[in-house]
């Protein structure tokens, strides 16, 4: 017995469970089967799941489940990322409740409490992935920090090293002074934030050694808390104002050391103030500067973003406190010239959202230019195919600019570099301690070295440095790369993910791909576009505008969620989440259910004959069908998976719901013939093959209910439906024929007459033998009798399909006089739009100016509000 109500909590659990026991979704490598293999882009290990996820795994499930029922063997890798910084900071915070802090415990003891604390919050992201149907093959979860996934990371760093593309350099870079570590330009947020333009004057430095305040300089600056690592006073050469100053020196305000003014060509004469303050150790530009000058380099910050003894002054503040005292300070002075209100855009750590400090450093850098060649010609050639292609102009931008990879971080979570050091400093690249010493004695013949005089490096990669691997070694393709499992699935299909992580990610495996496989490793890059919300803002967390996806799962069902998320979502392009959707999602699976629940409950005779219309029907939706089987499969072909949605939701809403099932049914407690009952269930099954990948859970139930089916069987392995020829002359017919009936209905709602009443129906064509072989169905959708054919004007009220016209005999149905006014009222508004059209034609400019295709709607317009004035013309006659 099939439920009055479809019921998603209980079924959805029901048959994921039945799915995990059976293995559906556990991979092997098979000879005989073509591989399709996708790997989750692995989520932070802190991570819950939010609505990007939502989107993005939802099309990862439904690519993988249309694979596998396609007989290829799916293979879809889950894991997550051990996420450096993310973790770290949740562990800090951790401790911090419990009283302790990272800098009172050693590494180890901290790393424990990592593992302590990823074994307890780290799978919740896998484990919600399931109540959204993931077909994950869940035996292969990975993680990058498991130890194979582990000793791939350490031993590419060593080999990297070994091949010089690895080195040790002391440079500028982006310092993170909450997380303590340097990111990448890439994890670099810019954002326009209101700052304080602060003009302070320099006094000029006399012979005397005194500083004349009337002669100094005036520098405009946003970090006023900088002034005391000051190296020099820049200007431009050709600066007239300034000439006479080049080679002599001011004095820093408040601490009064004497700096030199120097000129350089870098220095804009049109902004500010004409003059720059030389500031190496806390500004890019300004430490390239202090190169070509020699200049020295002066640090006042340190780590943690205060303020350290070569300031001089507010030793120990913050450097945001500092800012706001040494304003103060320079105004006391008399040196602050004026403040003013700016607007600038800073850069922000994407991990920990604190204002990024440039900084010099002793760092780890992996040599970009020669090994990402490959990557940037294997896109650039669509050999790897990126879609949207419109990202391939953001690929190239980067690929061309690209710069030695920063890959150092100063953290304890993540893989360790394993690089050891002598005590004067010679480097030794090794796996191990033990090995590095090994190397010291037989390499340099330091024989009488021991284990206790190697330093390990503190520092660890990069989480983007294990996850660049990722294609590669959740197949244990570094430590073994003559394996079967990378043998058989390395490349990858298909990589789904944000475009926001184009460079980070997808770019640097495709990178390691050519670097250790010698191919590409995934053939194509689906890239989502962001879940907004109505305002047009990315969802986040912070800003309280997301929903829970798990509340919304336990509210509307998983398929409603997959649907809702997809109804809107084109390749590369924004969605703009509604809650709307989701309802449309939860009300498709309600139409489907209520549905399925109609047919199951017709009775049966099998001497029933089958009638004419039925027949006609069946041969209709058997064409409809394979045409959208087609057109779903050119739009997978395409990546429009949006679009394949949408084709499936209307031949199922549509075509199968809306007009099939009309064509078909039973009269009231009259029974069904076999044949047409069991085209009927067949196309059902079809229907929920194809239906599967979208909304996995509803088609199973359905599917399961269809006919009896074996102990082990399931839709997820059933066939995926493939076209057939369709006869689209049949189609052409039938879009007339529903067009005919909505008019007929359409007219009753207008005139008030009831469906009801059976109405006679003339036809004035040239075709007529196309109604003769509809006249079942017309008779049955319509309700017409007495279908006749005529070649001239008929009784009744007219309208027009394509080029026929059909005549509606009301009879006494029609109040005359007011059908005399509606069609007086239409045929006035008619004519206003015939002139409105005509006055447009005969505007020479617009005809010889406008597109072709434009004018020829137009004269289109014309010719069918001519018709239509001849039509009301006629039928005003017939009513006198």
């Amino acid at each position: 017995m099939i439920s009055k109500t479809y019921a998603p909590q209980e079924i959805e659990d029901k048959w994921y469970s039945y799915w995990i026991e059976n293995k559906f979704f556990q991979s092997k490598p098979n000879p005989d089967k073509e591989p399709y293999t996708i790997l989750i882009p692995p989520p932070n290990v802190t991570g819950v799941l939010h609505m990007g996820h939502m989107l993005n795994n939802t099309i990862q499930d439904i690519l993988v489940r249309k694979a596998r029922m396609e007989g290829k063997e799916a293979c879809w890798v889950p894991g997550t990322d051990h996420a450096s910084i993310a973790t770290e900071a949740k562990v800090v915070a951790m401790l911090k409740e419990r009283g302790i802090s990272k800098r009172d415990i050693t590494r180890d003891e901290f790393i424990e409490y990592c593992w302590e604390w990823t074994h307890k919050y780290g799978g919740i992201i896998l484990k919600q992935l399931r109540k959204l149907g993931a077909s994950c093959d869940w035996d292969r979860t990975r993680f990058t920090m498991e130890p194979d996934l582990y000793d791939s990371v350490i031993d590419v760093f060593i080999d990297l090293y070994n091949k010089g593309d690895i080195y040790r350099g002391h440079r500028m870079v982006n310092w993170d002074p909450q997380a303590r570590t340097t990111v990448s330009d890439e994890e670099v947020i810019m954002k326009e934030v209101n700052q304080k333009l602060v003009y302070l004057r320099y006094p000029l430095v006399g012979e005397d050694g005194e500083g004349r305040m009337e002669e100094g300089v005036v520098i405009a600056t946003t970090r006023p808390e900088t002034i005391m690592a000051d190296v020099a006073i820049c200007v431009n050469p050709a600066d007239e104002r300034y000439q006479h100053l080049i080679g002599k020196k001011v004095l820093i305000p408040l601490i009064n050391r004497a700096i030199p003014i120097i000129a350089d060509d870098y220095v804009e004469m049109e902004f500010g103030t004409g003059c720059l303050k030389v500031t190496p150790a806390h500004d890019t530009n300004d430490y390239e500067l202090g190169k070509r000058h020699n200049l020295p380099i002066i640090d006042l910050l340190n780590e943690d973003g205060t303020l350290n003894d070569k300031a001089q002054i507010l030793v120990g503040e913050d450097r945001f406190i500092a800012r706001k005292k040494i304003i103060k300070l320079l105004e006391e002075s008399g040196n602050l010239v004026k403040v003013e209100e700016y607007r600038s855009n800073v850069g922000h750590s994407e991990r920990t959202d604190s204002v990024i400090e440039p900084r010099l450093s002793e760092q780890w850098f992996l040599k970009m230019e020669k090994i990402s060649k490959p990557a940037f010609d294997n896109v650039m050639n669509d050999t790897v195919q990126l879609i949207p292609a419109k990202f391939k102009n953001t690929y190239r931008h980067w690929m061309e600019n690209v710069r030695d990879w920063n890959i150092s971080r100063q953290l304890w979570w993540g893989h360790r570099i394993p690089a050891y050091y002598l005590n004067d400093g010679t480097i030794i690249v090794a796996k191990s301690k033990r090995e590095a010493l090994r190397k010291a004695q037989h390499e340099y013949q330091l024989f009488a070295l021991t284990e206790e005089d190697l330093t390990q490096d503190p520092d660890v990669v990069d989480t983007w440095f294990s996850s660049w691997l990722w294609p590669i070694s959740v197949f244990n393709g570094i430590k073994e790369p003559d394996n079967a499992d990378v043998n058989y699935y390395y490349p990858t299909n298909d990589l789904v993910t944000a475009p926001e992580i184009l460079f980070f990610w997808v770019a640097r495996m495709i990178i390691a791909g050519y670097e250790y496989r010698g191919q590409y490793p995934f053939k194509n890059v689906y890239l989502t576009g962001i879940v907004r919300d109505k305002q047009g803002r990315k969802m986040s967390k912070s800003l309280g505008n997301s929903p829970d996806p798990i509340d919304l799962i336990d509210k509307y069902g998983a398929d409603s969620i997959r649907t809702g998320m997809l109804f809107s979502s084109q390749a590369g392009n924004d969605l703009p989440y509604d809650e709307k959707l989701i309802e449309q999602g939860r009300n498709f699976g309600n139409k489907i259910w209520n549905a399925f629940r109609l047919v199951k409950g017709w009775t049966v005779d099998s001497e029933l004959p089958v009638p004419e219309g039925s027949k006609l029907a069946v041969k209709w939706f058997e064409s409809k069908l394979n045409q959208t089987l087609a057109e779903v499969q050119d739009h997978f072909s395409k990546f429009r998976i949006s679009d394949a949605l949408n084709s499936v939701y209307k031949l199922i809403w549509d075509d199968f719901c809306a007009q099939y099932l009309e064509m078909v049914k039973p009269g009231f407690e009259q029974p069904i013939d076999l044949s047409t009952y069991d085209s009927t269930l067949d196309f059902f099954d079809r229907q929920m093959r194809l239906l599967h990948p979208f909304m996995p859970f509803i088609s199973e139930e359905i599917w399961q209910n269809i006919i009896e089916r074996g102990e082990n069987d399931s839709i997820c392995i059933a066939h995926f439906p493939q076209a057939a020829d369709f006869d689209q002359a049949l189609l052409n017919d039938f879009d007339i024929l529903f067009e005919l009936v909505s008019s007929i209905r359409n007219l009753r709602n207008a005139k008030g007459i009831s469906p009801k009443t059976a109405l006679p129906l003339a036809i004035r064509t040239e075709t007529g033998d196309r109604y003769n072989a509809l006249t079942p169905l017309i008779e049955k959708l319509a309700n017409v009798e007495g279908i006749s054919y005529v070649t001239d004007e008929a009784e009744g009220t007219s309208f027009r399909v394509k080029s026929d016209e059909f005549f509606v005999n009301l009879a006494d149905e029609l109040d005359v006089e007011a059908e005399r006014e509606n069609l007086l009222r239409e045929l006035e508004y008619t004519k206003g739009f015939l002139d409105s059209v005509a006055k447009k034609l005969s505007n020479e400019r617009f005809v010889a100016n406008a597109k072709g295709d434009i004018v020829e709607k137009e004269r289109q317009k014309q010719a069918d509000a001519e018709a239509k004035i001849v039509t009301l013309t006629e039928a005003l006659a017939r009513l006198k």
